[in-house]
C-alpha cells in the first residue's frame, strides 16, 4: 500500500509541474450562451486528425468549453457513455472515483457520496448531498439510482458546492446529466446486447425527425430483461413458530428461499422530445419521459461481508460471512402473503419503481441577453417487500412499503451578454413538493386473530407525509477588471417550508410497550411538524486566463440543504420526543477552491489541477438508537480538503490514440461529534463510554474519517481506434479504477472496513467507418472484485447469548460483479 501511495504522490507531483511549466490550452471565445446546447453537432468531424476533442458543459448554466469554466468538472462525452455503457447514476462512478453510489433496499433508496461528503441512505425523509440534475431540473431523491438513462449527450460531474447556479442540497456537488434533442436531419439508431453473467438481453432504440423547417422530434425507448441474475441468494426452508396473542394458538409458517438469481430486473424506458425553432432567437424543447423498473429481491446486494463473531460465522444465518456476491433471503411465508398489505399473492420479495417526468426548456435570445425557462413536473412510486432482517434468520422480519414522491419546480434566468466588462445573470425558483409513505411491518413470531385480516400479522404501520414548498432567489455579476482577469460574485436565498404528519395506525398488542399508537394516552401518538428554513448562500470566483492558454481560479463557495422529517421513522413508546426524533436541521457548507485548467502540446495534453477545503455544519447523519428503539438523525461538523490532478493525452502521432487518468487525494473527517453513536457492540474500552443529553451511551468521533471516504483514488485509461482497410474501424479501450481502504461505517466500526480495490472495464469495437453499423464487446469489472459502498449493521445482532465485545455483523450494500455484453448497433 506504501509503494503505491508513493507512485501516486509521485505522479501527482509531477503533474503538477508539468502544468505549471507549460500551460496552453483552446478556449471557446463565442460567449453564446445556450441552455441547453443543441446547436452544437455531436457529429462534426474534427477539423484536424487527432489532438483532443473539446466538450461542451453548462456547469453555470450557459455553454462553455469545459476548459474555460472555473469548476472542478469531470465531463464525459457522447461517445464516452457509448463506449463505456453508462446507463445508471452507479456507473458513473467508474469514470468519477471520487464518486460513490451504495444502493440501498429501504430508507432513501441510496448513499451519494462525493469527496467524502454523502447521505445517510436509512432516512427517506434525507435528500442527497449530491443532487441530481437531468435536463436542467432537480431530483434530489435517492431512488433517483433506480432510473435508467440512455440516448445521452453528456454527463457533468461537478465537484463541491454548487448552491449557486443548482440550488439547496447541492452542498457536496451535482451530477448534471442531459439527454439527446431532435435534430432538423433524419437519423435513427438502433442497439441489441446481450449480456452473459446476467443473462440479459437489451434493446434500444431512438430516431430525429423534422416535420417542417421548424419543428423536429426524436422518440428513444430501452428495454431489457435480466432472465438470471448478477447475486447468488443462497437459503433454507424457515419453519417459524407463530404465537397468536389472542388465543395462545402456536401455528407453524414456512418461509421459502426467495429467488436463487437476483436481481431478475426488468425495465422499459421511453422519452419523447419536441423542438421547436420558429426563428434563431427562440428555442423551445419539450421532453416527456416515462420508467418502469422490477426486481425480484428488494435487499438483492445485501451481503454479510464482515461479522462479529470470532469464528466468522453470520449471527442470524450461521452462513460464513465472505467477500462475494451472495446473500441469504427468504419470501414472507406463503400462506401469510394472501393477507400481507401490499404483498405478492406467493409471498415473493420485489421492488417496483415507476416515474414519469415532463421537462420544458425555453431559451429566447433578446438582444444581448437570454431569458430561460425551466419547468419540471416528475411523479415516481415506488413499492416493495423485504426480507428487512436482509439475512434471513429465525426471528423473521418481513415489510412491505408503498412511498410516492411527486415536485413541480418553475425556474427562469436571464443572462446578458454585453460586450462591455460588466454581465449579470438574475433567476428564481418555485418548487412544490409532496412524499406518502406507508409501510407495514412484520415480526414471524407474533399474530393477532382479533384484529382485521390485513392487520392479523402484522406488528405495526405506518403512514406519514411530507408536503414541502420552496421559493428561491439567485444572481451573479461578473466583471472584467482586465481582458485577462474576470471577478464573479453572486448568492441565492432560499426560503422553504416543510408541513408533516407521521402516526403509526396499528400496532399489535404485545407491541405497544414499543410502538406509540395514534391514541396514545401521552398525546404524542401523531406527530406533526411545520418546519421552515432560510438560507444565503454567497459565493466569489477570481478567474485569470494567464496566457491564451491556461486558465487559473479561485472560489470561495457556501451551499445549504434543507432540514426535514423522517417520514419511515418510528414513533417509539420509550422516547419522550418522537418530534425530536423525526425531524432534523439543515446542512450548510462554506470554503476554498483553487484550480488551474490547461492544455499543453499544441492540444494535444490537457491537465487540470484543484486544491479544495470545506467545511460543513450539521451534517445530517441518521443512525438506529437502541436506547430509545428509534431512528434518530443527529447533526455533526465536518471538513473535506485534498487535491485532484486529471490529464488526457491524444497525440497528433498516433491518430485515435487517448490515454487519460486522474489522482486524487482526500482527507475528510469530523471537526466535532462530541456525542457521536456508538456502533454496535463497541464496549466502554473502546470508546462508548459518553452518556448522552438524551440518554444512551456515545462516543467521541471528533477527528474520525467519514463515511466511505478514501483517501487515494485514481482512474486510468486507454482507448485506440485505427482504420482498418478502407471502410472499416477498430477500436479499443481500457479503463483502471483505484480506491483506498476506506469505512463505509458512519460511526468509526473497525470490522466495517472496505480494503482497496481496483476493477477494470474494457472493450473492443469494429463497424464501418462511417458508424453505420458496430459490433462491441464490453467488459466492467473484469478483475470481479467485490467492494461495498455503504454498510448496515445487521438487524438483532449481537444476538443475546454473544460474548461481551461482540460487534454486529455488516451488511454491506455490494457492487456489479464482473458482467460482459455484445452488442450489435447500427446508425442511419
Amino acid at each position: 500500500m506504501s509503494n503505491c501511495k508513493h507512485g501516486l504522490l509521485a505522479a501527482s507531483s509531477l503533474a503538477s509541474l508539468v502544468l505549471l511549466a507549460n500551460p496552453a490550452i483552446a478556449q471557446d471565445q463565442t460567449g453564446n450562451a445556450v441552455d441547453p446546447v443543441e446547436n452544437q453537432d455531436p457529429n462534426a468531424a474534427p477539423a484536424t486528425r487527432g489532438g483532443l476533442s473539446e466538450i461542451v458543459v453548462t456547469a453555470r448554466k450557459r455553454a462553455e468549453s469545459v476548459q474555460d469554466v472555473p469548476v472542478a468538472v469531470t465531463a464525459i462525452s457522447e461517445e464516452a457513455i457509448a463506449t463505456r455503457d453508462i446507463t445508471s447514476v452507479e456507473k458513473i462512478a467508474a469514470i468519477a472515483p471520487q464518486f460513490n453510489v451504495g444502493r440501498a433496499s429501504n430508507g432513501s433508496g441510496a448513499q451519494l457520496t462525493l469527496r467524502g461528503i454523502g447521505s445517510s441512505s436509512t432516512s427517506i425523509g434525507i435528500e442527497q448531498s449530491v443532487a441530481v440534475v437531468v435536463d436542467g431540473a432537480y431530483y434530489g431523491q435517492g431512488r433517483i439510482i433506480q432510473e435508467g438513462f440512455f440516448d445521452l449527450e453528456r454527463v457533468e460531474v461537478l465537484k463541491g458546492p454548487q448552491a449557486l447556479f443548482f440550488g439547496k442540497n447541492a452542498t457536496a456537488g451535482v451530477i448534471a446529466i442531459t439527454s439527446k434533442s431532435p435534430e432538423f436531419v433524419p437519423e435513427f439508431n438502433a442497439k441489441a446486447g446481450y449480456e452473459f453473467a446476467a443473462d440479459q438481453w437489451r434493446l434500444e432504440a431512438g430516431g430525429s425527425v423534422p416535420l417542417s423547417d421548424q419543428i423536429a422530434v426524436r422518440i428513444a425507448a430501452r428495454y431489457s430483461k435480466m432472465n438470471g441474475g448478477l447475486y447468488d441468494n443462497i437459503s433454507v426452508n424457515r419453519d417459524y413458530a407463530t404465537l397468536d396473542i389472542a388465543t395462545g394458538d402456536v401455528t407453524s409458517h414456512i418461509a421459502y428461499p426467495a429467488a436463487s438469481k437476483a436481481p431478475g430486473e426488468e425495465e422499459f424506458l421511453t422519452r419523447g422530445t419536441l423542438l421547436f425553432e420558429p426563428n434563431n432567437d427562440l428555442t423551445i424543447t419539450l421532453k416527456a419521459g416515462y420508467d418502469h423498473n422490477t426486481v425480484n429481491n428488494s435487499s438483492w446486494n445485501y451481503v454479510a461481508y464482515a461479522c462479529g463473531l470470532d469464528s466468522g460465522n453470520s449471527q442470524l444465518t450461521g452462513y460464513a460471512c465472505t467477500n462475494d456476491f451472495v446473500t441469504h433471503q427468504n419470501n414472507i411465508p406463503a400462506d401469510i402473503a394472501p393477507v400481507f398489505p401490499l404483498s405478492k399473492e406467493d409471498g415473493s420479495l420485489f421492488n417496483r419503481y415507476e416515474s414519469a417526468n415532463v421537462t420544458g426548456n425555453v431559451a429566447w435570445q433578446l438582444g444581448d441577453m437570454q431569458l430561460t425557462s425551466v419547468t419540471n413536473y416528475q411523479w415516481n412510486n415506488n413499492q416493495w417487500a423485504c426480507a428487512c432482517d436482509f439475512q434471513s434468520s429465525d426471528a423473521g422480519t418481513w415489510a412491505t412499503e408503498d412511498s410516492s414522491w411527486k415536485a413541480f419546480s418553475q425556474e427562469l434566468r436571464l443572462l446578458t451578454q454585453f460586450d462591455g466588462p460588466l454581465n449579470f445573470m438574475i433567476g428564481g425558483l418555485y418548487q412544490d413538493t409532496r412524499r406518502d409513505f406507508d409501510q407495514y411491518i412484520m415480526f414471524a413470531n407474533l399474530s393477532d386473530s382479533t384484529a382485521s385480516p390485513e392487520n392479523e400479522f402484522l406488528a405495526t404501520t405506518k403512514t406519514s407525509f411530507t408536503k414541502g414548498e420552496t421559493f428561491a432567489i439567485f444572481g451573479q455579476m461578473t466583471y472584467k477588471i482586465m481582458p485577462d482577469l474576470e471577478l464573479a460574485a453572486g448568492a441565492r436565498y432560499t426560503d422553504e417550508s416543510k408541513d408533516s404528519y407521521f402516526a403509526q395506525p396499528y400496532n399489535n398488542a404485545a407491541l405497544t410497550g414499543i410502538f406509540r399508537s395514534p391514541d396514545a394516552a401521552d398525546g404524542l401518538g401523531e406527530v406533526n411538524a411545520k418546519q421552515s428554513f432560510k438560507d444565503l448562500s454567497p459565493e466569489v470566483t477570481l478567474t485569470w486566463n494567464a496566457t491564451p492558454d491556461v486558465l487559473v481560479y479561485g472560489a470561495y463557495k457556501t451551499a445549504y440543504k434543507s432540514g426535514g422529517f423522517s417520514n419511515g421513522g418510528i414513533n417509539s413508546q420509550l422516547s419522550s420526543d418522537p418530534l425530536g426524533d423525526l425531524t432534523f436541521d439543515k446542512e450548510t457548507a462554506e470554503g476554498f477552491e483553487l484550480g488551474i485548467k490547461s492544455t499543453i502540446l499544441d492540444n494535444q495534453l490537457r491537465l487540470n489541477l484543484t486544491a479544495f477545503n470545506y467545511d460543513y455544519s450539521d451534517l445530517q447523519i441518521d443512525f438506529f438508537s437502541s436506547a430509545v428503539f428509534a431512528f434518530q438523525t443527529l447533526t455533526a461538523d465536518a471538513r473535506t480538503r485534498g487535491v485532484e490532478v486529471e490529464f488526457e493525452y491524444a497525440p497528433y502521432a498516433l491518430d485515435g490514440l487517448n490515454l487519460h487518468g486522474s489522482i486524487n487525494y482526500t482527507d475528510a473527517q469530523y471537526t466535532k461529534f462530541p456525542e457521536g453513536p456508538c456502533y454496535a457492540g463497541q464496549t466502554a474500552a473502546e470508546g462508548c463510554s459518553i452518556v448522552s443529553a438524551g440518554g444512551g451511551l456515545r462516543q467521541n468521533q471528533t477527528g474520525a474519517t467519514l463515511s466511505v471516504a478514501p483517501e487515494w483514488t485514481g482512474n486510468l485509461g486507454v482507448a485506440y481506434d485505427m482504420p482498418v482497410g478502407t471502410d472499416y474501424m477498430l477500436g479499443f479501450s481500457a479503463d483502471a479504477r483505484y480506491s483506498d481502504s476506506y469505512l463505509p461505517s458512519a460511526f468509526n466500526n473497525p470490522l466495517s472496513r472496505q480494503d482497496s480495490y481496483v476493477t477494470l472495464d474494457a472493450g473492443i469495437r469494429f463497424g464501418a467507418e462511417d458508424k453505420g453499423w458496430e459490433l462491441a464487446v464490453i467488459g466492467k469489472n473484469l478483475t470481479n472484485e467485490f467492494y461495498v459502498t455503504g454498510v448496515v449493521d445487521g438487524p438483532s445482532t449481537p444476538v443475546a447469548s454473544s460474548p461481551a465485545g461482540t460487534k454486529a455483523d455488516q451488511l454491506g450494500f455490494g457492487t456489479l460483479p464482473r458482467t460482459v455484453m455484445v452488442q450489435a448497433s447500427v446508425r442511419f
